[in-house]
């Protein structure tokens, strides 16, 4: 089968964190009731698998499309990868996450079978001025006076905080301490892990238990690199500017990820290599093989390492996020 641009549907999640603010960013309207904290855009996991919406192969997992077709989806990258290796999501954090932490590669024996260590990265899209994100140790802090502070309740005093912006872009290694809430939406690129390590929940109660949510604090601190210190706004690198202005704002050994803006004609794609678009706004049109696919405000495409490059086409201005796999 020739592959072609493969838009998958989100995953919605429930979080006693969340709002409903992503029924204004993605046209699948949100369950009926309660408070919806992600929407998993593209995910490769036994108990969550992302779908197909379009074309020939709708309804196909991305689970099915790697086993099936693994050099179309992945080209040279197939030898490396047996299921996608990211995990993409939107975030409506309306109160705060859990401070948190997620295991570095170090840490293989807190990882259940199948798990990876987690880095991951934010891009957001909306805040508000009492929004507010963590990331980071203050300087001097260590083990010994973490745990007094959880004890005490007072674990963000040890933590380096910002008010966000739109557009800011942060960048959390495996490792790093981080939260964030206060009516803050933001698009998260991370490893393909679920493993996180709670040290501090604000004394949330879950609405739909009536109990506290479980912390980790032993396993949180000995995934901590507390030598990092604060985690800064990452500065975007400007590659192009016509006919887009392309920006590359993550570039680890995990994943690369670009802004693109402008609202010309554009590539998008490269020969070989899978990419994924995710539109957070405006819209336009995605050709490829004399094939046009609609392209709105939180769709997300596939690009097959198969189908090589792609035409868009705004209709207007457009902010579309590009991501590849480092070789």
């Amino acid at each position: 089968m020739l592959l072609y641009p493969l838009q998958f549907e989100p995953i919605y999640q429930y979080r006693l964190w969340g709002g409903r603010r992503l029924a204004d960013l993605l046209t699948t309207p949100l369950p009926r009731d309660g408070p919806v904290g992600e929407a998993w855009l593209l995910s490769d996991r036994g108990d969550h698998q992302s779908h197909v919406g379009n074309g020939p192969l709708k309804g196909r997992t991305i689970s099915q499309l790697m086993e099936q077709f693994p050099e179309q989806m992945l080209g040279k990258l197939a030898r490396r990868f047996r299921r996608f290796p990211l995990l993409l999501k939107f975030l409506d954090a309306r109160e705060m996450l859990s401070v948190q932490v997620h295991p570095t590669k170090a840490n293989t024996n807190l990882l259940p079978a199948g798990e990876t260590a987690k880095t991951e990265a934010w891009v957001v899209l909306e805040a508000a001025t009492r929004s507010r994100i963590y990331a980071g140790l203050k300087p001097g802090t260590t083990a010994a006076g973490l745990r007094r502070a959880i004890t005490n309740g007072a674990v963000t005093d040890d933590l380096v905080w910002f008010t966000p912006k739109p557009g800011d872009a942060v960048f959390l290694p495996a490792g790093t301490v981080h939260s964030l809430g206060g009516d803050v939406v933001v698009f998260e690129i991370q490893q393909n892990s679920d493993v996180t390590f709670r040290l501090y929940d604000w004394d949330h109660v879950d609405a739909k238990t009536g109990q506290l949510r479980s912390l980790q604090v032993d396993k949180a601190i000995a995934c901590i690199d507390f030598t990092q210190g604060a985690v800064g706004l990452v500065t975007p690198v400007v590659e192009t500017t016509a006919p887009v202005e392309r920006e590359r704002l993550f570039h680890c050994e995990d994943f690369l990820l670009w802004r693109l803006r402008g609202a010309s004609p554009f590539t998008v794609g490269t020969a070989g290599e899978p990419r994924v678009l995710v539109c957070i706004e405006g819209a336009g049109h995605l050709e490829h093989g004399g094939a046009t696919h609609a392209v709105g405000k939180g769709d997300v495409f596939v690009l097959p390492a198969a189908i090589g490059t792609s035409v868009f086409r705004p209709s207007s201005a457009v902010n579309l996020l590009e991501i590849a796999l480092p070789d």
